[in-house]
């Protein structure tokens, strides 16, 4: 192991190269431009392709050719610049292809604003293209998280032959940490029979395409996709949530926050725990599964307006708790804000469950 003080957007990037990757295709948004900057040298330094594409509806597409040709391949974005990829996204699964695709959250709707949020949950959950798409999507909470998840990507997306999306924000993918990165692993581009690589050698013909177009059960085939995931992907951090009265609910960024004002809170005798997941698809719903006695609510902790997170809660819990949703928006949460919201809640005070 490597250990190095690297910006989070370019620690992300250098573990992509250590994972093999040797495609990306991208256009420029804040806050995810340091990813493009860097691979920009170091992606051919590796002997990798670097593209600057045109758009972000280029660059998707580009990585759906490099990934049918069995490159590891993946773009990134952020906000609008995501938004434009859902078609290319719903390719890649109608297609069966992996790649990775990485979301540097920021906030707001429209052209919104380059400051960090949390307003994708939705979008990488419930969107990522039309007719039942669904992506794997993993969400780091620090600089050495975004390197592991990374690193961990690819092999889930050719495990499922499928993409895969990290989703960072804005503050992670900014801030400066330590991080011990892996050695690099190298991949025979040649490994897979499926993909395209020209008629040389042999005489049938090769296609990527829709799937569906050739099963018998499309159906059952990728709603059995998306249960194998469920059942053999769900990743989260519990902290103190078995004598909890009220459990927190966050992920990346606010997570962090959250860890800080567990601890306040139990030095004030508050019992106050956290659930973070990692696999926000799939949502860790076994994380729910074994709560103790004294668990009264849940609050979701998240840097949007409407608390986007918050619905899964409720239905992991299968609405036996009541569920709050604490949205700060464009701002950081503070610590002590949500030690705050937290008595509140413990002591009748909250007459709505979203606030």
């Amino acid at each position: 192991m490597e250990k190095v003080l690297m910006k989070g957007n370019e620690a992300l990037a250098e573990a992509m190269i250590r994972s093999g990757c040797r495609f990306y295709s991208g256009y420029p948004i804040t806050p995810q431009n340091e990813i493009l900057e860097y691979l920009s040298q170091r992606m051919p330094e590796a002997g990798g392709t670097f593209i600057q594409s045109e758009s972000e509806l280029a660059a998707i597409n580009m990585v759906l050719g490099a990934a049918a040709a069995s490159a590891r391949a993946m773009t990134s974005s952020s906000g609008p610049g995501f938004s434009l990829m859902q078609e290319g996204l719903s390719y890649l699964i109608a297609g069966d292809i992996p790649a990775v695709i990485v979301d540097v959250a920021r906030f707001g709707s429209g052209i919104g604003e380059i400051s960090q949020g949390q307003c994708d949950y939705k979008l990488v959950t419930r969107g990522n293209g039309h007719g039942d798409s669904h992506l794997l999507v993993l969400a780091p909470a620090s600089v050495q998280e975004s390197v592991d998840l990374m690193m961990q990507a690819f092999p889930l997306a050719e495990k499922y032959r499928h993409p895969v999306i990290i989703l960072s924000d804005a503050a992670i993918g900014q801030m400066v940490e330590p991080v011990c990165l892996p050695p690099q692993e190298e991949v025979d581009i040649d490994r897979d029979d499926w993909t395209v690589k020209g008629c040389k050698g042999r005489q049938e013909s090769k296609k990527i395409t829709n799937v569906f177009y050739y099963m018998d059960d499309y159906n059952t085939f990728l709603r059995e996709k998306y249960e194998e995931m469920k059942k053999n992907e769900q990743r989260w951090e519990s902290i103190l949530t078995e004598d909890a009265e009220l459990i927190l609910v966050a992920y990346g960024i606010s997570a962090r926050v959250c860890k800080e004002a567990v601890s306040k809170a139990r030095k004030q005798g508050i019992r106050l725990g956290l659930i973070r997941p990692i696999s926000i698809f799939p949502y860790p719903v076994d994380a729910f599964a074994d709560l103790g006695e004294n668990c009264r609510a849940f609050m979701t902790v998240e840097m949007s307006i409407t608390g986007q997170m918050a619905e899964d809660v409720k239905l992991s819990v299968q609405c036996r708790y009541p569920v709050y949703t604490y949205g700060t928006g464009i701002k950081v949460p503070r610590s002590m804000d949500i030690v705050e919201k937290a008595v509140q809640i413990l002591e009748g005070k909250m007459e709505r469950e979203v606030f």
